[in-house]
């Protein structure tokens, strides 16, 4: 019997004896904290610091394209005034009497050009003459609008655009180092954990380090709130717009007071008795001119008045941002460790440099590479079942890692009851 048990058996595998079996625990913990390590290690940002700050954008989207419309438009204006006068030759055509010579009739149109008056009588019959110098004076006005509308970018070019810089380039690279060192932290709590055989060590050290707030950097965040205390970015930002404003304003006074008048008068009486035809008995006194290039004139007018208006809401926002803070960009990175700018309710009155960082921080958002990540962070912190344990970075992190972010509560029992 027991010789047909033996026979029924499996044959043994010469070679099983040799191999050992494996330790299952110790190999997927093995697994677990490389895994880990290489999740650390891809969440670390990559050093750009050569190439990052040639990007830097040192005006605002809106800004710039208010800058775009002033200048440019004017100078579009004026090219196209340009343009009639050399296309259609004199600006003006005068009905010379019959007579006239090719001579004259050239004069009396050059002559009534450099005048440019109208002459006319009132009902009482006083000579009165009206000038209607608006028209010739068409292209400079435009070109200097231009320059005056310039001016408002050359001040914050010049007056902000160093310090701005030197700010962001600074606030760029100190919230990416923030984050790399967070997740350095958390590779090294890592290693220490994996080298700890006490757990108790490991999580007493860990909440030390809490309580201390050694995982907090404050450089940059004392940094910040001292640009609450600085006006100097604000005030030459509110004084650009308010410029901007004010040439505007003067735009309008301008074609209100001299465009309108002389807006739909296409003919005039010219006085020719000057000059060559002084002495002429045979001349009259007063000729008809139209002006040829009253269209040009009344669409340079109409659009200027049209462009500018459209633009003065857009101002008046730009203005209206610095009346409130970009809380979404701060609570994003509130994730950082020392950076409590809205839970310890440092923000006070917007009106000062730091609202201006944010808007420009804002608008270079493709430069600060922790921005993404962040972000992807505090939609997972959002939805997870265990936030009261979330704070930071370096929380999640050290979830994500497979690593308890405060002691578990069987450590924290068993302590109890040893030192009850």
């Amino acid at each position: 019997m027991d010789h047909l048990l033996q026979e029924n058996q499996p044959p043994h595998h010469p070679l099983k004896r040799l191999i050992p079996e494996p330790p299952v625990l110790g190999s997927t913990m093995s697994l677990a904290h490389t895994a880990a390590e290489y999740m650390l290690s891809d969440a670390l940002l990559p050093d750009r610091r050569g190439s990052r700050l040639k990007g830097l954008r040192l005006e605002l989207p809106l800004d710039k394209m208010v800058k775009f419309v002033t200048v440019g438009f004017p100078l579009l204006l004026m090219s196209l005034a340009f343009a009639q006068e050399f296309s259609s030759g004199s600006p003006i055509s005068c009905f010379s009497p019959s007579n006239f010579s090719v001579r004259q009739a050239a004069y009396v149109d050059s002559s009534c050009w450099d005048s440019l008056a109208h002459h006319k009588q009132d009902e009482a019959g006083q000579h009165k003459v009206k000038s209607l110098w608006p028209h010739k004076a068409l292209p400079y006005s435009l070109l200097a609008l231009a320059v005056a509308m310039y001016l408002p970018a050359l001040l914050w070019q010049y007056a902000a655009v160093p310090a701005l810089s030197s700010d962001l380039l600074f606030i760029i690279s100190e919230l990416d180092k923030s984050y790399n060192r967070s997740i350095r932290l958390v590779q090294h709590m890592l290693k220490i954990r994996q080298r700890s055989s006490d757990p108790h060590v490991f999580w007493d050290e860990l909440e030390k380090a809490r309580k201390e707030r050694y995982f907090e950097f404050p450089l940059l965040e004392r940094y910040l709130a001292c640009k609450q205390r600085s006006h100097w970015l604000v005030a030459t930002y509110l004084l650009r717009n308010a410029l901007l404003l004010l040439f505007t304003s003067a735009t309008y006074l301008y074609l209100g007071h001299f465009h309108l008048d002389v807006f739909f008068q296409e003919e005039f009486s010219c006085s020719i008795k000057t000059g060559l035809l002084h002495d002429e008995t045979h001349v009259p006194e007063l000729i008809t001119c139209r002006l040829t290039s009253l269209s040009v004139f009344q669409i340079v007018s109409v659009s200027s008045v049209a462009i500018y208006t459209v633009l003065v809401p857009v101002i008046i926002y730009n203005l209206t941002r610095l009346c409130r803070w970009d809380k979404r960009l701060l609570s994003i990175y509130e994730m950082l460790p020392a950076f409590d700018l809205l839970s310890r309710k440092m923000l006070g009155c917007p009106i000062n440099d730091l609202n201006v960082i944010l808007l420009f921080l804002r608008a270079n958002i493709s430069e600060l590479i922790s921005f993404s990540w962040l972000s992807v962070l505090c939609v997972l912190k959002d939805t997870t079942t265990q936030k009261h344990n979330i704070d930071t970075v370096v929380d999640f992190m050290t979830l994500l890692a497979g690593l308890e972010p405060s002691k578990p509560k069987h450590l924290t029992q068993h302590t109890y009851d040893e030192h009850p």
